[in-house]
């Protein structure tokens, strides 16, 4: 029997079918240590618990070691401890260094952790990775600009998704920016170079230390560009053709980076460009399951249950690689002015036109407040056999769809 325990800050949707789909394996005997109390899962999500513990902060290292500590006592020391939370992958790490438990190193959470260091190792390794600095005052970030020029993005050294990034295209916007971040010796920021270029990511499985498996989609705009105007509807697209030789250059220095921030075994999201002359650049790699839905489409695309496959990764250090079958495609549907969501148009047209291709929705609702997410208020997602058939579908569906609020 393998006892794991299973941490997130709150008992969402997607952390309840990791819940499940961990508990679900044969032999093992799952514990959840969460901010939410265990009340505020669905009955489902509750029974596949052996044991819960309640915490204020699951990023707090001690919080989280008492907690772990108490479940020792019932259930003995676990044999895992993970979580799919970016922010939780160091402090995880702390606590399993201090029980000795397997997984990853604190060294190695911190390489995905803090970007700045993340870089600084890619670069050593010769990787292609933007020209970056970490910056404490805010004349060290003029001396960067001035050495690179612009446009420049500043953001958190250990930031997630987009969030808290800005893009500073002339002298008054950086002046803004760095007024709006105010770098100092405790909270320095992380300033680097503009790129531009197709934006991609690959998803990785590592077994032992090897990539042993990959996945790639594309964002139609940026993240950078969907987080800076709230109002664009966008899409990923997971095409069919990933072992194609169009893609052999990522699939080779993807997983030279990986041997370099010193990935074991588990799954990781990086974020990649196409710059417009052909060559590549990585953006950020993080040490966990990707997010916009994502994860949906590899399931999709290869007609498996991609959550438990990731969770059984993390608690047996196995996977069967499938064979991938379709093109999937994101459509996510994002709400136009303010207030709360008043009405969706579109959606008869594309059901009419593009129904048979559906495989999964979050329709918005009238109602409904907004999420503040840049997956915005819903989502389509759509699958065949022919990427362009897939491609040409996600681009109907943000034309056709608006949510509209008031």
């Amino acid at each position: 029997m393998t006892f794991a325990v299973f941490v997130a800050p709150r008992l969402s949707e997607s952390a309840s079918r990791m819940i499940e789909a961990t508990a679900s394996l044969p032999g093992v005997r799952l514990a959840v240590i969460s901010q939410d109390p265990a009340e505020g899962a669905a009955e489902r999500t509750r029974a596949s618990m052996a044991a819960h513990w309640r915490i204020d902060d699951v990023t707090d290292a001690e919080q989280l070691l008492g907690a772990v500590r108490t479940l020792n006592t019932a259930l003995g020391r676990p044999d895992r401890l993970f979580g799919a939370y970016e922010q939780l992958q160091v402090p995880l790490a702390q606590v399993r260094e201090v029980l000795g438990v397997d997984g990853m190193s604190v060294a190695t959470a911190t390489n995905f952790r803090d970007k700045a260091r993340m870089k600084d190792v890619l670069r050593a390794a010769g990787l292609p990775v933007a020209r970056h600095a970490l910056v404490d005052h805010a004349a060290d970030a003029w001396l960067f600009a001035r050495e690179v020029g612009l446009p420049l993005v500043v953001k958190p050294p250990a930031g997630a998704g987009a969030q808290s990034t800005y893009r500073a295209t002339s002298v008054d916007e950086l002046r803004d920016v760095l007024a709006t971040i105010a770098p100092t010796p405790g909270r320095p920021a992380l300033i680097e170079e503009f790129i531009t270029g197709q934006e991609h990511s690959l998803e990785t499985v590592s077994i032992g230390g090897r990539a042993v498996w990959h996945s790639l989609t594309r964002y139609a705009p940026t993240p950078l560009e969907v987080v800076e105007n709230p109002w664009i509807q966008w899409s990923i697209v997971l095409p069919r053709e990933t072992a194609g030789a169009m893609y052999h250059d990522i699939r080779d220095e993807g997983a030279r980076a990986l041997a370099a921030l010193g990935m074991g075994t588990g799954l990781t999201h990086m974020e990649w460009f196409r710059r417009r002359d052909g060559s590549l650049a990585i953006s950020e790699v993080a040490a966990r399951p990707p997010g916009a839905q994502i994860t949906t489409m590899i399931s999709r695309a290869n007609d498996i249950d991609f959550v438990k496959a990731w969770a059984r990764i993390m608690i047996t250090g196995t996977f069967d690689p499938p064979v991938q079958k379709y093109a999937v495609g994101a459509a996510f549907l994002r709400g136009q002015g303010r207030g709360a969501v008043v009405a969706v148009r579109g959606l008869q047209q594309v059901q009419e036109e593009l129904g048979h291709l559906v495989c999964d929705a979050r329709l918005p609702v009238a109602g409904q407040v907004p999420t503040g997410s840049y997956e915005g208020e819903g989502f389509i997602i759509v699958r065949h056999p022919d990427t362009a058939v897939v491609e040409q579908a996600v681009q109907r569906i943000v034309s056709l769809v608006r949510v509209d609020l008031g």
